[in-house]
């Protein structure tokens, strides 16, 4: 078995390493997708309060035998909370890009 030739194997090394510069991801796809993740956080917040909302007014209306009246209760209220999560999603959003325009306009 013979040793390898160094000069080739660093030669070898750096075409690997502009292949890898090449083929490296772009961040705005990157920002696409967490705009997404975002998105999709926010309407399974919305869905989360509207249903832990119904659930619990089910149970209560079947423990009591008050069908409709703690269902349309809590229902209001998980959309209530579901909004107010959804509001603090989109503020932690905005908080976000602040500090990357600012962090744009000093760099």
């Amino acid at each position: 078995m013979s040793t390898p030739d160094p000069e080739k194997l660093k030669e070898l090394e750096n075409r690997i390493a502009r292949i890898r510069a090449a083929n490296a991801p772009k961040p705005a796809k990157e920002e696409h997708h967490t705009m997404a993740n975002m998105a999709w956080r926010m309407v399974i917040e919305l869905v989360a309060g509207i249903a832990i909302g119904f659930g619990i007014g089910f149970g209560l209306d079947w423990l009591f035998g008050t069908m409709p009246i703690f269902l349309i209760l809590f229902i209001g209220l998980g959309l209530a909370a579901g909004i107010r999560t959804m509001m603090r999603t989109a503020e932690e959003v905005q908080k976000m890009h602040m500090a990357q325009a600012a962090e744009d306009k000093e760099g």
